[in-house]
């Protein structure tokens, strides 16, 4: 069996476990572009998982979990700050192909890298920026926030305030439940709720984050 049809398994039995439905095009884009990581990444460091199929586990199907949350909340343009080589945001934007997804990190070489994905795998809802994110000046507000492992919770409030208006929303991913962080976080902002992420096949904890502004 050939390494695209391993990973496709994974995917598969990942998303039925999870219970996504996702057609066979955006299953072939997600597959493509752990091929992509796993191709750049030996030049470009892009990530330290170094096994295609422990990528598809510990950022595909790790991304895909908060994909319920998404769906009922309808936001029509994310940005996922600090995303290093597109993650959450690359697999969720294919999830969503409807949805304006901004990409921002501070390395070009993980923006050259998303920019050829973009390219090579016809996204049409994904830009990737190269800036720092409180350098970040949006034309709109965003109606969501998105972040994994970028920044305590008090930082990323602080960092990307800016980023939405008062209806605005920010999402967070976490390994361990933030039971410190969650102290921080300012009386200006309302956690909305925690809740406890299933990742198939994935060893450790996981742990969505939903703050907006009070």
């Amino acid at each position: 069996m050939s390494l695209e049809q391993e990973l496709h398994e994974i995917l598969a039995s990942g998303l039925a476990a999870q219970s996504l439905q996702l057609s066979d095009d955006q299953q072939a884009k997600l597959v493509g572009f752990v091929l992509l990581i796993d191709k750049w990444n030996k030049a470009y460091n892009l990530t330290s998982v170094r096994d295609p199929k422990q990528m598809m586990v510990k950022h595909i199907l790790d991304s895909l979990a908060i994909y319920p949350y998404l769906a009922k909340h309808e936001a029509k343009h994310i940005i996922d700050v600090g995303t290093g080589p597109g993650l959450p945001g690359m697999p969720l934007a294919i999830a969503f192909p409807d949805t304006a997804f901004t990409l921002l990190d501070s390395l070009g070489k993980r923006v050259r890298f998303m920019t050829q994905c973009v390219h090579t795998l016809k996204l049409s809802n994904v830009t990737p920026v190269q800036s720092r994110v409180e350098a970040h000046t949006p034309a709109q507000p965003y109606d969501i926030v998105l972040s994994r492992a970028f920044a305590s919770l008090k930082d990323m409030l602080h960092w990307c305030q800016h980023l939405v208006n008062s209806d605005g929303q920010f999402l967070a991913l976490k390994g361990q439940f933030p039971e410190d962080e969650l102290k921080e976080v300012s009386d200006h902002y309302q956690v909305i709720k925690t809740e406890s992420l299933t990742v198939p096949n994935l060893v450790g904890e996981r742990h969505l984050v939903w703050i907006k502004k009070a």
